[in-house]
């Protein structure tokens, strides 16, 4: 993927290709993903991930842990879940595990980015 216009991007990216570069795939394809779901979305850095605003609301994130990368819906309790995928017990906020690169099909991780961007247009 192309260098992000934000340097604290390029240095998440670069970190993370130097500390764990079998998580830097699977990251830049959720990263698209989401930057495909939506033009407006503005990324930044913070809590230790990638972070997605829309109208200058927290929407989403995501964050590589040691075993696994979290993707975190900041309003997952408004998404529609069927098959319960989606982890978690606060008030608002739902995430999915994500291991391996197949986990992004099998979690149908597209799918709740979606509805993510959707739910957060008003």
């Amino acid at each position: 993927m192309k260098p992000s216009s934000n340097d604290k991007i390029d240095r998440f990216i670069d970190d993370l290709q130097s500390v764990a570069p079998d998580k830097l795939l699977i990251v830049e394809l959720i990263r698209q993903i989401f930057l495909s779901a939506n033009k407006d979305l503005a990324e930044d850095i913070k809590y230790g991930g990638l972070v997605f605003n829309l109208s200058n609301e927290l929407i989403a994130g995501i964050f590589p842990y040691k075993n696994h990368i979290s993707i975190e819906f900041s309003n997952g309790i408004n998404l529609p879940d069927p098959d319960g995928i989606l982890e978690g017990k606060g008030k608002n906020r739902r995430h999915l595990k994500i291991i391996d690169k197949q986990d992004l099909d099998t979690k149908s991780v597209q799918a709740f980015v979606i509805a993510t961007v959707t739910t957060n247009l008003k």
